[in-house]
């Protein structure tokens, strides 16, 4: 049985860590990390770059482990250095080409499968080779498609062998945090889901601004959701370690938070020596207890659905961007079309179909949210039938905003100004074929930052996304939340607020408040339909001093008003880097 309630501590123990450390070193470490946090599971790496572990040895340590009543596992890292000879592979990982790669590499899984009877794949069983025999093997195909299929392939020849010496083994492939990139380098989670037992989800952000991979710290969150609707019931939970985040331990701390609130049943923390000298570690246990407890009263994860197929590309990291920016999403590798709304980013725009999915599904009374990246990707497919907006080649830059939403009257338009100038598309437009919702002014003219068409029974909004997504923390609060509102059509609260706070959302009406921001700051959280107040879950406190929202109003002389249920503000202030876990009080 689990520490925990709602998920389980699982730590991984490098293969450095289990050749060098003797039975006495092992025990020592084991009670240190005791003394701060509860364990459930252990995984005992076989095979890492230079170094295995013994088959003797392996069992050794796993009877240790055992004593202190948690499971232990196996866990592989696919890199190394066979026959002596480097390969053209970032960080030497395997050549599936190369039939000594792979002899090396079925032992390595053999072994393991001896052992243990589970066994996850560190994320390094990616390839990037461009040897002779590569390069001859891919022939006329591309890169991805090559990749793939032998990446497909090779995965099935490794579970078949581990179930040979095992009949009883859970194998588990870990995905990397990097799913944008994950067709270059041969993963495709929606094909090797039904080869392995279980998927495991990345969820490592560390620093964003000087780390390569520049993650932001939402997609702790929004990766397991994608994962988890990729292969519902099988993903095994999230991996998290404190790389990058010496400088601000809540960046390790919120890793874990979002893992668990995206509705992760295990957390790994890699790795073992690395966790036993981290002074996050102490501060783990009260988050763990305190997420805990929240999900007693949430229920399930709840967002905007946004299509992310897994072998497409484009608009990297854009969904991390926007979740902080309060956008509440549900990242799905499948059109969800049952959904109230859906945004649509130029990855969606890979798909042949996407344009005629789209188009069924707003023609049907659906709301579309449609990126820059979209319509570019999509722009001589269809997507013109849809809306009048058009791309023009050319940029502009601008700090001012206007905002006027067509269901509302002018009286109601908003003027805000921005942190610093961004560089947007000049998007055009046809006047009253294509309504502008957000405007931005330069100068003695303006240009579309959302616009919104009818179409059929539904809505299509096209928002230009600045060409630094990074621009979109420079957006004031008022266009932030314009966007938050047109993102979360169908659920039952939003964001009013600058940018740098996430919003994660329950189909109970619970939800997670988090502040990014560097003090104290004050969110507007919008409640739609009536509703008493806002409580705190964890101390009790009611927020009652809601302030009703303007409601559609007719534009000059339109004759009719869109209906719309009544939206109801109330100001929440949160320290920085905290979260508070809220619930809407429906009772009136």
């Amino acid at each position: 049985m689990n520490h925990y309630h709602h998920f389980g501590i699982a730590i991984y123990m490098h293969a450095y860590y289990a050749a060098e450390t003797d039975d006495a070193k092992l025990r020592e470490d084991m009670e240190k990390y005791l003394e701060y946090l509860p364990l459930d599971k252990v995984y005992v790496e076989n095979h890492r770059g230079l170094v295995d572990v013994p088959v003797k040895r392996l069992k050794e340590l796993k009877a240790i482990l055992e004593k202190y009543g948690v499971k232990v596992s196996g866990g592989i890292t696919s890199t190394g250095l066979v026959n002596g000879v480097p390969k053209p592979a970032l960080f030497d990982t395997f050549c599936y080409t190369d039939p000594d790669h792979r002899r090396e590499y079925l032992r390595i899984v053999s072994e393991a499968a001896e052992v243990f009877d589970e066994i996850i794949l560190d994320d390094y069983f990616f390839t990037s080779c461009r040897c002779e025999m590569c390069i001859s093997a891919k022939g006329s195909r591309s890169w991805k498609d090559f990749r793939q299929a032998q990446m497909l392939e090779f995965s099935s020849q490794i579970v078949s062998l581990a179930k040979k010496v095992n009949p009883d083994i859970n194998f588990i492939i870990k995905y990397p945090n990097w799913y944008e990139s994950y067709q270059a380098t041969g993963y495709n989670p929606g094909l090797q889901k039904d080869v392995f037992d279980m998927v495991y989800t990345g969820t490592e952000t560390r620093e964003p601004f000087y780390m390569a991979q520049h993650l932001q710290r939402y997609e702790s969150y929004g990766a397991v959701r994608l994962l988890t609707n990729a292969a519902p019931g099988r993903n095994g939970g999230g991996w998290i370690d404190p790389h990058g985040s010496s400088d601000n331990l809540n960046r390790f701390l919120e890793q874990a938070e979002f893992t668990l609130l995206g509705g992760a049943k295990e957390l790994t923390l890699f790795n073992f020596p690395v966790m036993l000298t981290t002074p996050a570690l102490p501060a783990l246990d009260y988050v763990l207890r305190r997420t805990d407890a929240f999900l007693d009263r949430a229920s399930r994860p709840a967002g905007t659905a946004v299509w992310v197929p897994f072998d497409a590309e484009g608009e990297d990291q854009l969904c991390s961007y926007l979740g902080m920016c309060g956008a509440a999403l549900e990242l799905t590798p499948d059109f969800p079309d049952d959904a109230p709304a859906v945004l649509l980013t130029q990855r969606s725009a890979c798909r042949p179909d996407s344009v005629a999915r789209l188009e069924e599904y707003v023609r049907k009374g659906g709301t579309a949210i449609i990126t820059t990246g979209f319509l570019k990707a999509a722009y001589d497919r269809g997507i013109q039938d849809m809306t009048s907006v058009r791309l023009t080649g050319r940029h502009v830059m601008g700090s001012s905003f206007m905002i006027g939403l067509a269901d509302y009257d002018y009286a109601d338009d908003i003027l805000a100004q921005g942190y610093a100038k961004i560089l947007f598309e000049a998007l055009d437009y046809k006047t009253n074929a294509t309504w502008p919702d957000v405007l931005m002014l330069a100068g003695e003219n303006n240009f579309p930052v959302l616009t919104e068409d009818l179409y059929g029974r539904g809505r299509l909004f096209v928002l230009n996304v600045p060409e630094n997504f990074a621009d979109l923390y420079k957006l004031p609060a008022e266009v932030i939340g314009t966007l938050c509102k047109v993102l979360s059509a169908g659920m039952p609260v939003y964001l009013r607020a600058d940018p740098k706070w996430s919003l994660i959302c329950y189909d109970n009406e619970t939800f997670c408040l988090h502040s990014f921001r560097p003090m104290i700051s004050h969110a507007q959280v919008v409640v739609r339909g009536e509703c008493s107040g806002i409580e705190d879950v964890e101390t009790g406190t009611i927020y009652k001093d809601g302030r009703r929202l303007p409601s559609p109003r007719r534009k000059d002389d339109a004759a009719s008003t869109r209906a719309a249920l009544p939206e109801y503000a109330f100001d929440i202030a949160v320290e920085p880097g905290r979260s508070m876990y809220l619930r809407v009080i429906r009772s009136r």
